[in-house]
């Protein structure tokens, strides 16, 4: 009997490690998602390759988001938790999904636009087709939803147009998704630049904060981190990013209201507000980095873990594959 619950397929590249803005803006709130969804979650590792990579260091980051994950409470018998490049079918579909996009479609493209700019010196065809993956990652799945962030919503829309002009010439094939943009997930800026979003490929490191990142280096942050001359803790995001910037993120991390926290450090100055911030944060991070670190000693387990997913993914892949390959007049092995 098919599964009655909708489908939901994310994923982020293991290029770097995570960040508190992953975990605050995305990963925290797919954990609850299980109850209600069908829940693909990948290591989009073939993305990462569109801007050059340490091979050595590609594979660690890889295990450890895997780890990562399962400490943030994605149970894995609860997820299908894989890595992209192990199902073979996500780069089968893209090429054949790159003879069905439009050049100018994909000029269009803001993250190629603002990669392009970032890597001058390596402004390559995967850079420009990214978009034609990202799809074939989407639709081989029959997502229903896709949750993204407010800013990435252009992603989802080109799944589907390219979706949908397939369609049009072969019938039903593939199930046209949704972003699902949560209503509780943290945008998180940087803390130095609280203009720009929180990224593990920010030029500053100290305005990211990673998941598995140290406590005192994580206190040293936020005693940095940007505010203003204004002296009160009060959410302005316009007028005071920074003071609102770390307003959101004690929220987040502790549930309280802004309302709340205001009164929480009326009368007191920056100094303060910033250490207790980032002490909430040590606190939210402790227990999902202890538990990374327990699970990264036990690499058994974890190739269990992305081995059993990419054999469930590939069954729900491949089905589509074939469907794809019929329609296009490939002929069946």
């Amino acid at each position: 009997m098919e599964n009655a619950k909708k489908r939901i397929l994310s994923g982020i590249q293991p290029s770097g490690d995570l960040t508190l803005g992953s975990y605050l803006g995305a990963i925290r709130n797919w954990a609850a998602l299980a109850d209600e969804y069908d829940c693909y979650y990948m290591m989009a590792d073939l993305h990462t390759l569109t801007v050059r990579q340490v091979p050595a260091e590609l594979r660690r980051h890889t295990l450890t988001q895997v780890a990562a994950y399962i400490a943030c409470g994605l149970d894995p018998e609860r997820n299908v938790l894989f890595i992209q490049s192990h199902v073979p079918a996500h780069a089968q579909l893209a090429w054949v999904l790159d003879c069905y996009t439009m050049f100018g479609e994909l000029g269009r493209m803001t993250q190629f636009k603002d990669k392009s700019a970032k890597n001058a010196d390596n402004i390559n065809a995967g850079l420009f087709t990214y978009p034609a993956l990202m799809a074939a990652d989407i639709l081989l799945y029959q997502a229903d939803l896709v949750p993204v962030g407010g800013d990435q919503k252009q992603h989802v829309e080109i799944c589907r147009d390219i979706a949908g002009r397939f369609n049009g010439l072969y019938g039903d094939v593939f199930k046209i998704p949704e972003p699902y943009i949560p209503q509780v997930g943290a945008r998180v800026m940087s803390l130095t630049s609280p203009e720009s979003k929180m990224s593990k490929s920010d030029k500053d490191p100290g305005g990211c904060v990673y998941l598995l990142e140290r406590p005192e280096d994580i206190l040293r942050k936020f005693k940095k981190a940007v505010t203003d001359s204004d002296a009160c803790v009060r959410y302005d995001p316009s007028g005071k990013p920074g003071v609102s910037n770390l307003m959101q993120i004690y929220a987040a991390a502790t549930g309280r209201s802004f309302e709340a926290i205001e009164a929480e450090f009326s009368g007191k100055g920056y100094g303060d507000f910033k250490k207790t911030v980032g002490e909430a944060v040590v606190e939210l991070l402790r227990p999902i980095r202890e538990e990374t670190e327990r699970l990264l000693a036990d690499k058994a387990y974890l190739e269990s873990v992305y081995r059993a997913g990419a054999e469930r993914a590939a069954r729900t892949a491949d089905r589509t594959l074939s469907k794809v390959y019929k329609k296009v007049g490939l002929l069946a092995r």
